[in-house]
């Protein structure tokens, strides 16, 4: 599949498209999985924001015993340290930084473009942000960690060091460990990011009481969207 073709469910507001939110779902979920969320953040009726949840490719997935499933790369295993593979990564960064320019392209400036994802998709959200060279709106990264582990991604870009980076993550995540998103916190918060870190008493999944603190979250980095 090229860059340019990746499949997706877009819910467009009821006025003008003037913001985006593009949000990456998780392994062997669907945009699908993700949609629900639009009506739940309780927006109004008046908002400009378009949404957009594309489909991670098909692909096998090695700690599922190679069983194919959409995904945005292969999981070697459940090491942080060797658990996502960076070529797979890479290709899906492509893939998601085409999704931005179809935004562009469409009359919607890169700063008025929220990157947000759970889990898989939150990986996606951070790695492609951290590297990428257009300053968005904000960034959120949910029951997540860093492709590089307990490092940064290399080629990292300046550009988005002020742009709000929201991370949530369950206290009782059983598939992301707590400590894998409180140690991507801690190397954003150390190289001057603006990234702000908060629990929620659940497991690998999203609350109501979640939704409500994104709703906050994204109008506060979309404010200025008229």
């Amino acid at each position: 599949m090229s860059a340019t073709t990746l499949e997706r469910i877009t819910i467009e507001p009821t006025v003008t498209a003037k913001a985006c939110v593009i949000w990456l779902h998780g392994l062997g979920d669907s945009g699908a999985g993700f949609a629900p969320v639009v009506p739940a953040l309780g927006l109004g009726n008046e908002h400009a924001i378009r949404f957009v949840f594309p489909h991670a490719p098909e692909q096998a997935v090695t700690i599922n015993g190679g069983y194919v499933m959409r995904a945005w790369y292969d999981i070697k295993s459940m090491d942080l340290h060797d658990r996502a593979d960076m070529l797979g990564v890479k290709q899906s960064e492509q893939q998601v930084l085409a999704l931005i320019e179809e935004q562009i392209n469409d009359g919607i400036p890169s700063e008025n473009i929220v990157l947000a994802g759970f889990s898989q998709g939150g990986v996606m959200s951070l790695f492609t942000a951290l590297r990428l060279q257009k300053k968005l709106a904000g960034i959120m990264a949910l029951s997540c960690y860093l492709p590089s582990g307990d490092s940064l991604p290399e080629a990292i870009s300046e550009v988005n060091k002020s742009t709000s980076i929201l991370q949530h993550h369950g206290v009782d995540d059983e598939v992301v460990p707590l400590n894998a998103g409180s140690i991507a916190h801690d190397l954003l918060l150390n190289a001057g990011f603006n990234t702000s870190w908060q629990t929620y008493p659940m497991g690998h999944s999203v609350l109501p009481e979640q939704l409500r603190d994104i709703s906050v979250w994204l109008q506060t980095v979309l404010g200025h969207v008229k």
